[in-house]
């Protein structure tokens, strides 16, 4: 075929969407061949596609793959290629596909890292110093040129004289080691090793010392003159091989020995490490003290972690490096699907997205192979010439691609980026949301004000994390942005006299303010109505906030956003790269000041506090529940959605457990205020007065074991195994809220007494016998066990049904009560699994229902409810992809406590009726064992006038079939299984 008709039909050819998605964690000890030991499972179970965490070779030992530290090979830890290629011959005999998640934000660097190695070799003149997110001129003048590495345990001075900073050498390699930490040592700084001044170096053999001199004259590390450069790279290429013979030459063994002996130092005599640290000073990097990277590291991080470093995906030679794999994998359409990590941390999501698309036509239209030079970005010049111009907006792209991103209430995707949506987690707000009982906001507000009273208002505590963040974690970040609008300032005499403190104020205000995760200005200077309007939004607050600061300061920063100044195109595009960087740090301040940290200290009810929700929400209508529904089936149908994630700060499960805790009100307040009593003898009073835990704290723990606790009765080993769980999840999020301990100042003190406060609450007494806490826990734990488990089941029955792609977690196909990660990590029993699957796929449907429901501790009748809607998924899967939404609403005052949808096509030919509980606790009136048919009365719900009238329940295979008037009972559809979802039959 034609290339530019190969193109022409790529650009009208419908992604391939998954059916639904199985998520999936790899890692060394769950790898490819154990991913592919469960796809027979899968495919039992009803999965359309795979979704697998990133594959890519990353740093050894990853338990999530989010730290890439080579992107042209597949992980040697979870099988390699050859690994790699069974698994995908097995799924494919299966006809399952596979999204991939893939990491072009950033990158894990250490030891094994070639990218990282050589830029700390090389400096600015390394081939890799441009793939990195680098300021090679921070503010600091001691940094200027260099590379500041924040790895020392202790002050640089006192590591030095402990001679735990080292020169070694290991197969003719030069290296300084600092613990595990192994850094290069720049070949024009190795004289310092062996000065020719020296009586030793007169030992010394003359090729050695005229190579020595040879490094000398190679221009400096500092370079970046072009010419500069390739001489240098010209010269290394020469001199470092014969440099690393010399290296290994036996003959200077002992000469060398000698010189690294010397220039280690001598521990007690300060003045013997004075030729270390000139080697060390002369590197294109400087070891630091781990505390300074928040202010004074000078690359872009993942957050604040300082060994995944930012990418320039900008960068076109950047993005053929890192997605040559990709290439490969989708000319050889290996994946169906990718999903991208991150993509707020890009400086031009859009322009990426676009990228990718292009990326994947050339693969399926030029092959894998990659392009030549003429084409950087490893796309044809031919495709990239044929679609220049092209209006992405009018089209999703032909490769199915989902975002991870979070939108705020009111904020959709923006409207260029060719992408079917988001990976889901706007529908764990929906989904989990629609299950609290708004009626009793004000009861649970008014409780946790009297447990935390200094924690009642969200907004100001969300205001002050994002501070602290841009005050500590990212004050480097912060400093980088000042130095970009000094300079603007200082070229505009209205703005000239701008101090550096005033324009660090006006910036960590206006981003403490941002109302959403960032704004999308792309590489043309192109704003939304709707980005101007959240600047302009967070310029107004931060002005209100801050009345004593020079207002105009705020216009400034403003107006060089907006790209109002007007000015030389110098000054332009200088403003435009401000506006870029501004926006690409508003999103992790976003990240850790709301989800690390304001999550953990407004605990006024945990459920709400979740990615992609808000911490403010309590419930909401069944007519918002319904609206974005329809929102999504219009703009992105083919969304993922998810209801647990890898990312999600607890399970639906506990989620759902909790959210029973809404519908009762009077019996949770008066059992936390029992259990404040009873336990207060269990805290702790620390010799700095405080108490540990506090009452908030106290809070949050109460919550967490009330939706965590386990199903069945424990052994004394279950219990020490819950309370450990419980130990690690508070120690975690203590330290995410950042009040009485944090990840930068750990108190091992208080954590013990918080850590003493669960032991005594939870561990059984002599003789077996259970905590007075423990007791009271039991007694309230059948409704919420009971109702819980009826929200997770209308979950599943929602999450199927729904427009978009549902998407299940690993593991949580059964009941999971897992919290944050790493505990939503834990190993998967998919043995298990497949043999309760098998067993009930032996029985007929309807016997099947019945026993799942005789048992709930087992989770049998999750897996059902999994299995038999997805079942109906795949059974007409156009329907529910494409067909029309119509909310169906149950008549009289049982009205609130049904959530009810049709799907159907466009000549009404065939429908699909979801219908499920709502606030269930409350219907069944708080009596865990009634028969959930029997509370609907009368009550009925009535199909629109064109809607099939019968209709096969796929939970039990029942008939069910409307009067002549289009009237369901309520009581028939739920008469032997607590939630439904209904194919239309022929009459």
């Amino acid at each position: 075929m034609h290339m530019n008709d190969c193109i022409q039909e790529q650009l009208f050819t419908e992604a391939r969407a998954p059916i639904s998605t199985y998520r999936m964690q790899l890692h060394k000890d769950f790898s490819f061949a154990d991913a592919e030991a469960t796809l027979p499972y899968l495919k039992s179970l009803g999965i359309g596609d795979l979704y697998s965490s990133p594959i890519f070779e990353a740093r050894p030992g990853s338990q999530h793959g989010y730290d890439v530290a080579r992107h042209d090979r597949l992980n040697p830890e979870l099988g390699g290629e050859e690994g790699f290629q069974r698994f995908t011959s097995a799924r494919r005999q299966l006809g399952l596909g596979l999204l991939l998640d893939i990491v072009p934000n950033h990158m894990g660097v250490g030891n094994d890292s070639h990218w990282w190695q050589d830029v700390l070799e090389n400096g600015r003149a390394s081939e890799y110093a441009a793939y990195f997110d680098i300021d090679w001129t921070p503010l600091k003048p001691a940094l200027k040129d260099k590379l500041l590495l924040p790895i020392l345990g202790k002050q640089y001075g006192e590591e030095l004289e402990a001679k735990h900073i080292r020169l070694v050498i290991e197969d003719g390699t030069m290296r300084i080691q600092y613990f595990d930490h192994l850094m290069p040592v720049a070949p024009r700084t190795l004289p310092i090793i062996f000065p020719t001044e020296s009586p030793e170096a007169d030992e010394l053999p003359q090729s050695f010392r005229d190579l020595l001199r040879e490094l000398v004259h190679i221009p400096p590390h500092e370079s970046i003159d072009p010419k500069l450069v390739a001489q240098r790279r010209e010269q290394l290429a020469e001199l470092k091989p014969r440099l690393h013979t010399a290296l290994k030459d036996p003959a200077l063994k002992d000469k060398i020995e000698s010189a690294i002996e010397k220039i280690n130092g001598v521990e007690g005599d300060p003045g013997s490490f004075d030729q270390l640290h000139a080697l060390l000073e002369s590197q294109p990097y400087r070891l630091a003290f781990w505390r300074t990277s928040s202010e004074q590291i000078n690359y872009r991080r993942f957050f604040d972690v300082n060994d995944l470093v930012g990418l320039r995906m900008e960068n076109p030679e950047v993005f053929r490096e890192t997605h040559c794999l990709v290439r490969r994998m989708l000319a050889r359409n290996e994946i169906t699907g990718v999903r991208i990590d991150h993509c707020d941390g890009m400086f031009d999501p859009r322009q990426y997205l676009i990228r990718l698309q292009l990326l994947y036509i050339a693969s399926q239209c030029a092959g894998e192979s990659l392009s030549g030079p003429a084409s950087p970005s490893g796309i044809e010049q031919p495709i990239r010439e044929a679609l220049r111009g092209y209006d992405w907006a009018k089209s999703q792209g032909p490769l199915y691609c989902v975002v991870e991103k979070i939108l705020e209430p009111r904020e959709s995707l923006p409207r260029e980026w060719p992408v079917r949506g988001t990976s889901g987690y706007d529908f764990v707000h929906f989904a989990n949301q629609i299950f609290i009982q708004p009626a009793n906001e004000r009861k649970f507000t008014s409780l946790y004000g009297t447990i935390s009273p200094r924690n009642t208002d969200p907004d100001e505590i969300i205001y002050r994390s994002k501070l602290q963040v841009l005050n500590n974690a990212l004050a480097s970040e912060t400093y980088v942005l000042t130095n970009l609008l000094s300079h603007l300032a200082t070229a505009d005499r209205r703005a000239r006299d701008f101090t550096d403190s005033l324009l660090e104020t006006v910036i960590r205000e206006t981003i403490a303010c941002f109302p959403v995760y960032r704004t999308y200005i792309d590489e043309r200077g192109q704003y939304t109505e709707r980005d101007t309007s959240f600047i302009r939004q967070a310029i107004q607050r931060a002005k209100h906030r801050n009345a004593d600061a020079d207002a105009s300061a705020f216009d400034f920063l403003m107006n060089t956003l907006l790209l109002l100044q007007h000015g030389e195109e110098d000054v332009y595009q200088r403003q435009l790269y401000f506006a870029l960087k501004f926006q690409q740090l508003t999103g992790p301040v976003m990240a850790k000041g709301v989800e690390d940290t304001s999550f953990y200290v407004y605990n006024r009810f945990i459920s709400s506090n979740e990615v992609g929700s808000s911490m403010k929400s309590f419930g909401i209508s069944l007519e918002t529940f319904h609206t974005s529904n329809q929102d999504r089936l219009a703009n992105s149908p083919d969304a993922l959605l998810g209801t647990s994630t890898h990312d999600t700060k607890r399970s639906e499960d506990v989620r759902n457990r909790l959210n029973v805790l809404s519908e009762m009100p009077a019996e949770w307040a008066q059992v936390v205020r029992r259990w404040q009593r009873m336990n207060a003898k269990f805290k702790r009073k620390l010799e700095d007065g405080r108490t540990a835990p506090d009452p908030n704290e106290e809070y949050l723990i109460y919550q967490t074991i009330a939706g965590a606790w386990p199903w069945q009765s424990h052994t004394a080993e279950d219990r020490n195994s819950f309370t450990e769980r419980i130990k690690q999840y508070v120690s975690k999020a203590l330290s995410e809220a950042k009040i009485n301990v944090s990840w930068v100042n750990p108190n091992p003190e208080y954590l013990d007494a918080v850590h003493g406060f669960v032991d005594s609450i939870l561990q059984f007494g002599r003789r077996g016998v259970e905590t007075p806490f423990v007791s009271i826990l039991e007694r309230l734990m059948p409704c919420l066990k009971t109702f819980g488990a009826i929200n997770s089941l209308a979950q599943v029955v929602l999450k199927v049904a729904s427009p978009g792609v549902p998407d299940f977690y690993q593991g949580s196909d059964l009941w999971d009560l897992s919290l944050v990660d790493p505990d939503n990590r834990r190993p998967v029993d998919y043995q298990l699994r497949t043999r309760l699957l098998g067993e009930l796929q032996q029985q007929s449907v309807a016997e099947a229902a019945s026993g799942v429901l005789s048992d709930l501790t087992g989770g049998r009748v999750k897996l059902w409810t999994t299995h038999r809607a997805l079942h109906l998924r795949n059974t007409a899967d156009e329907l529910f992809r494409r067909g029309n939404y119509v909310p169906i609403t149950a008549e009289g005052e049982l009205g609130e406590h049904l959530i009810a949808f049709l799907r159907i096509n466009n000549d009404a030919t065939q429908a699909c009726l979801a219908a499920v509980p709502r606030f269930a606790c409350t219907l069944m009136r708080k009596q865990p064992h009634l028969p959930i048919g029997e509370v609907w009365g009368s009550a009925v719900i009535t199909l629109p006038e064109n809607a099939p009238r019968s209709y096969r329940n796929g939970m039990t295979d029942e008939i069910i079939t409307a009067d002549e008037r289009g009237r369901l009972r309520l009581s028939d559809l739920f008469g032997t299984y607590p939630v439904a979802l209904c194919l239309s039959t022929r009459d």
